[in-house]
C-alpha cells in the first residue's frame, strides 16, 4: 500500500522514471491491485492486470510485457512459478520482474529470486521504492536492448561478404543444405545458378583493382535487385562468381531468371575514372525436384557440382551465354 500521501509522492520520484513502459501487476488482492495501478499510472505508466499467475501468462501470450509486478501468494498460480514459466519461455526481449512479498516471508523471497525474480519489494509498496526499482528495470532493459542489437548486428556482418554485400561463402554452406531439406520435405524443385564474370581478369589489368572492385559490386547489386524478396538468396562464392539460389523453382523458371539476369549484367555500365566499363557473364544452371525417394544426402553436392559444370560449358561455348543441366 502506498505510505505517502500524494503530493509528497510526487516530490519523491521526481526525476526516478526514465520513460513509460508497459507494466503488468499480478495480484490477487482487488485492493493492492488498484492501489499498484494508481501508482504505475501516475508514473506515466500503461498498466495491465491479472488475478494470478495463469492468467498473466494468458496476456504475455499475446502481448510483450518488459516488467512483470507480482505477488509471491495466489491462486491456481503463485509468483514462483510465474517466475520459471516466464524464465524458460523466449519473448521479443527481456522480462524484468519484481516480485512483491511481506516483511516476514525472506524465505519466499530467496525462492522467488532462485526461481527467477530480479528485483523484490516489501508490501506496503512505497512509491518511491516503486519508482526506483522501475528506473533499474529501464536500465537493465534498456542494456539488454542495446546488447540484443549489438549481436544481431555483429551476427548480420559475419554472413555477409565486406565487398559485394551478398551473402558470403559461409552463409552458403550453411544455408544450401537447409534449402534441400526443405525441399524434400515439402517436395519442392530447387534450383541453383552460378555465374561468372567473364575476362574479369582483363578488367584488373587494365582498369585496376580497385575498378574491378566497382564492377564487382554494380554487378553484385544488379543481382540483388533482380530477384525475389525473402525466397531467392545470393551469395559470393569466390573471387568473381556468385551463387543464386531459387527455391520453389524449376529448371525452366531458373532457366527463364538466368537469362534475364545475363542480359541486366550485359546492359550494366560502369563509369570508373571516366572509362565505361561492360562486362558480361556466364550462367551454369541445375536443378532438381525430389519426388518420394529417399533424401540423397549428397545433393547439395551435386546441385553445386552441375551447377559449375554448366558453366564451364558456358564458357567452353564463347561466354556470356546460359548453360543448364536437370538431376
Amino acid at each position: 500500500m502506498c505510505t505517502t500521501d500524494k503530493d509528497d509522492h510526487m516530490e519523491r520520484i521526481s526525476g526516478l522514471d526514465s520513460g513509460p513502459r508497459p507494466v503488468l501487476i499480478v495480484e490477487d488482492n482487488l485492493l493492492m491491485r488498484k492501489i499498484l495501478e494508481g501508482c504505475l499510472q501516475e508514473l506515466g505508466h500503461r498498466v495491465v492486470a491479472a488475478e494470478n499467475g495463469r492468467q498473466a501468462l494468458e496476456l504475455m501470450s499475446t502481448a510483450y510485457y518488459p516488467v512483470v509486478i507480482t505477488d509471491w501468494v495466489m491462486p491456481e498460480m503463485d509468483g514462483r512459478e510465474l517466475c520459471s514459466h516466464i524464465r524458460s519461455t523466449d519473448y521479443p526481449g527481456y522480462v524484468y520482474i519484481i516480485l512483491l512479498t511481506s516483511q516476514d516471508a525472506k524465505e519466499d523471497l530467496v525462492k522467488g529470486l532462485d526461481a527467477g525474480a530480479d528485483e523484490y519489494l516489501i508490501k506496503p509498496v512505497s512509491p518511491a521504492e516503486l519508482a526506483v526499482r522501475l528506473k533499474t528495470a529501464a536500465r537493465i532493459l534498456e542494456l539488454e536492448s542495446s546488447l540484443k542489437k549489438s549481436y544481431e548486428e555483429i551476427k548480420i556482418l559475419s554472413t555477409k561478404d565486406p565487398l559485394t554485400r551478398t551473402f558470403n561463402r559461409g552463409y552458403l554452406d550453411e544455408r544450401l543444405p537447409k534449402e534441400v531439406k526443405r525441399a524434400y520435405r515439402f517436395e519442392r524443385s530447387l534450383s541453383v545458378i552460378m555465374l561468372d564474370l567473364d575476362n574479369f581478369k582483363n578488367i584488373n589489368d587494365t582498369f585496376g583493382h580497385q575498378a574491378g572492385d566497382k564492377v564487382l559490386r554494380s554487378c553484385s547489386d544488379c543481382l540483388g535487385n533482380s530477384i525475389r524478396g525473402e525466397i531467392d538468396w545470393l551469395a559470393r562464392y569466390g573471387g568473381e562468381e556468385f551463387l543464386l539460389a531459387l527455391p520453389e523453382t524449376n529448371l525452366a523458371g531458373a532457366m527463364i531468371a538466368a537469362e534475364r539476369l545475363r542480359e541486366k549484367i550485359a546492359e550494366l555500365l560502369v563509369v570508373v575514372d571516366g572509362s565505361e566499363i561492360r562486362v558480361t557473364a556466364s550462367f551454369g544452371v541445375s536443378s532438381f525436384t525430389p519426388t518420394d525417394q529417399k533424401e540423397n544426402m549428397r545433393m547439395v553436392q551435386e546441385l553445386v557440382e552441375a551447377a559449375d559444370y554448366c558453366l564451364y560449358q558456358a564458357k567452353k561455348e564463347g561466354r556470356n551465354r546460359v548453360k543448364s543441366l536437370q538431376l
